[in-house]
């Protein structure tokens, strides 16, 4: 048995060099929780909880005994045994990313132990490579919008990306100037889905697509706010474009909702704040099932990117035979973030739109010690 002897959490952040982010806001710096878990027979497992450390690491101070002792493989019911007896506390904060992140870790040694990646473990290594689209187009603190735009997307269609998502959402008129700008820029054959974060109400949200259909938006995320059953079964009835959503949902009975409503067509589950693979691939199971689509949103450091990759490589392509037509996309973060890459010793490796799965144990990542130093907290 591999009983588990320690967790911490350990912050890190970078400022950015210029504030960016959606149609609610912009962000000065970049942050994530990384988890490490420790074994009693020296493993390590790292993973990533999403949401300020500071939140995670009050969280594991209230669970974190719960989980020394138990057996590695045990922590799913850990977890669940955690949900129930603080019921109080729901499952939309900061909890829920921690298990979560402790789901990563656990599952990144159980990886090591064995000596096979997590794809290996959750179902099977079923592909090497998996598409991404360009998650960028952001708004930024600068003065001429579009020019900021135009100069994000136009280095993402030179790294080779073929499907791209840009921010909108802060009126439908400016919705329509930018996706124009950025289909010129594209050009027709690519992919472009837009993302609005739930920035307005149903009806707004359904101007904005009427505005914008022209462009052959592939799909609209999270077109208004996560708690707007309403509003997204309204938009399930009328919308021109396909609805995404799923980033803002935790654990799985939200994710639910959405899957029985058919509330949206694509299912985009966080694993950073989901509850990690166990949660995640219940909702892909669900998804199959309803016969939607998954791609999962990933935006913080590589360690939730790798995750990710780990999960879509498993990920079967149901009801689809030889011939996807619509293969499931990672969302590939393009934007002003060292923690993509920086905090890893060998980044993931992009090429031509795609991410090659790891074919290490685990996670099939390793951490930079001397990086970690450099992304701590002042």
């Amino acid at each position: 048995m591999t009983r588990i002897r320690d967790i911490q959490v350990v912050p890190i952040e970078h400022p950015v060099a210029i504030p960016y982010g959606s149609s609610r806001g912009l962000v000065p710096k970049r942050a994530a929780g990384i988890i490490r878990l420790f074994t009693e027979d020296g493993i390590e497992g790292i993973g990533e909880a999403w949401g300020p450390p500071a939140v995670t690491q009050a969280y594991l101070q209230v669970v974190k005994a719960r989980f020394v002792g138990a057996e590695l493989s045990a922590q799913r019911g850990v977890a669940q045994h955690i949900l129930a007896s603080h019921y109080h506390m729901g499952t939309a904060n900061g909890l829920m990313a921690l298990l979560g992140g402790i789901d990563i870790a656990a599952h990144d040694a159980l990886g090591k132990r064995y000596g096979v990646s997590v794809a290996e473990l959750i179902g099977g290594r079923l592909r090497e490579q998996v598409p991404v689209y360009a998650s960028g187009g952001y708004f930024t603190g600068e003065d001429d919008q579009a020019r900021a735009l135009a100069r994000q997307v136009e280095r993402a269609v030179a790294a080779g990306h073929v499907a791209h998502k840009i921010k909108i959402g802060r009126n439908a008129r400016q919705d329509a100037e930018r996706c124009a700008l950025v289909r010129r820029i594209i050009g027709p054959d690519a992919l472009l889905t837009v993302d609005g974060n739930g920035n307005m109400t149903a009806e707004g949200a359904l101007e904005s697509m009427r505005r914008i259909a022209d462009q052959e938006i592939h799909w609209y995320e999270e077109p208004v706010a996560p708690q707007d059953w309403a509003g997204y079964a309204q938009l399930r009835d009328r919308a021109p474009i396909p609805v995404a959503t799923g980033e803002a949902h935790y654990a799985i009975f939200d994710h639910r909702r959405l899957i029985d409503g058919r509330l949206a067509a694509v299912l985009q589950p966080d694993l950073t704040l989901c509850g990690g693979f166990e949660v995640a691939r219940t909702i892909g199971a669900l998804v199959c099932a309803e016969h939607l689509r998954i791609s999962p949103h990933c935006w913080g450091s590589g360690i939730g990117l790798a995750a990710a990759l780990q999960f879509m490589a498993a990920q079967p392509s149901y009801p689809a035979g030889d011939h996807v037509p619509m293969p499931a996309l990672l969302e590939y973060d393009t934007g002003d973030n060292a923690l993509r890459d920086g905090v890893l010793t060998e980044p993931l490796h992009y090429s031509a739109g795609m991410l090659a799965v790891p074919k290490g144990p685990g996670l099939g990542i390793t951490l930079d010690e001397a990086a970690l130093r450099r992304f701590a907290p002042a």
